[in-house]
């Protein structure tokens, strides 16, 4: 398998790659955590415990991301509910379950980013999550 650095290199699209690197740049620096491949598409930073009612469980990156063709797509473990005032500083970006589309990064306030996967990276990394 590819490291983080070898798969961010091969991004389609000048633009597009230096946004993966510089996006996978900024998480690291928020999260003090390495990146990791989490298969072959998705670099993630740390990890938690998702524990079902049905008792099945798994791993998952609390913060993790993937340069798609149309945007970077941004995951976090707990998704955006508990962050509306973060997101409305943000800058253009749309939202899906558990996942922030962003077309552009240069588009977005990098502090209010910053700020964003801090604290998403803290609330649940290392944790046992029952959805």
């Amino acid at each position: 398998m590819r490291t983080p650095a070898e798969f961010l290199a091969a991004v389609t699209g000048e633009r597009r790659r230096a946004e993966a690197q510089e996006l996978c740049a900024l998480i690291a620096a928020a999260t003090g955590a390495p990146a990791e491949m989490w298969g072959a598409s998705m670099v993630g930073f740390g990890s938690y415990s998702h524990r079902y009612a049905s008792g099945r469980t798994g791993e998952w990156p609390p913060i993790a991301f993937a340069p798609r063709r149309q945007a970077l797509v941004l995951y976090l473990a707990e998704g955006f509910e508990p962050y509306a005032g973060l997101l409305a500083r943000l800058g253009p970006h749309t939202t899906g379950r558990g996942c922030l589309y962003l077309r552009r990064l240069a588009d977005v306030d990098r502090d209010v980013l910053t700020e964003l996967v801090r604290t998403s990276f803290a609330r649940t990394d290392g944790r046992t999550i029952t959805p």
